[in-house]
């Protein structure tokens, strides 16, 4: 009987001491004000509508927004390591809009892009970047320069690639805010809807590594 005692006692230790590890993903969106809820109610921004999408499909995850307003590739480079902790499993990375409206130098954007997609594979990050297509105001030089780098990047740093993250949705009066460049409510809902795929299989990527 006491030996019996005894197991039942290391049993119960080890099961204090060691608790099973949770199941929820932490899933970080490094963007701009596409991701950061501009101008939208509380809990309709893309972070809030994809975490949702994704409980009704059986996932755990919780996503964080990261997502500041006006923020180029350069804001998201600097402050790449506090927005992104150390707990994170996996990342949505969606800048380059602002460089583009800006007419910031495409090589610039690139090799900021490169550099944050490069510091989170080395963290063995899993990462889905979300392109985004340069105004064809700037002429089809800039476009020519600009559009290829979110494939060029995700195929060099094995990371998913969702190549317009506004598919659907751009130039689209019904889905947009009166500014005619910002998602309405609605039209965040068309943008999780089409990039949900890809976010499951970066989930799937993160759960493996």
């Amino acid at each position: 009987m006491n030996r019996f005692l005894a197991c039942l006692a290391l049993l119960f230790i080890g099961l204090t001491t060691f608790p099973a590890r949770s199941e929820t993903l932490k899933l970080v969106v490094l963007g701009d004000s596409l991701t950061a809820g501009y101008q939208l109610p509380a809990g309709d921004g893309f972070p809030e509508k994809l975490q949702a999408a994704l409980a009704e499909k059986g996932q755990a995850v919780e996503v964080v927004n990261a997502g500041v307003s006006g923020d180029t590739s350069t804001g998201g480079l600097s402050r790449l390591d506090w927005s992104v902790g150390p707990d994170a499993d996996a990342v949505i990375v969606e800048l380059g809009a602002n460089d583009a409206l800006r007419g910031i130098s495409p090589e610039v954007t690139r090799r900021n892009i490169e550099e944050i997609t490069r510091r989170l594979r080395e963290r063995g990050i899993a990462v889905l970047l979300a392109g985004m297509l340069a105004p064809r105001n700037l002429g089809p030089e800039y476009a020519e320069m600009f559009d290829p780098i979110y494939a060029d990047i995700a195929s060099a740093h094995d990371a998913l690639l969702y190549p317009f993250f506004l598919e659907g949705v751009a130039l689209d009066p019904s889905l947009n805010l009166a500014d005619g460049m910002h998602p309405n409510s609605r039209g965040v809902e068309v943008i999780v809807e089409n990039i949900l795929p890809k976010v499951e299989a970066l989930l799937a990527k993160a759960q493996s590594s």
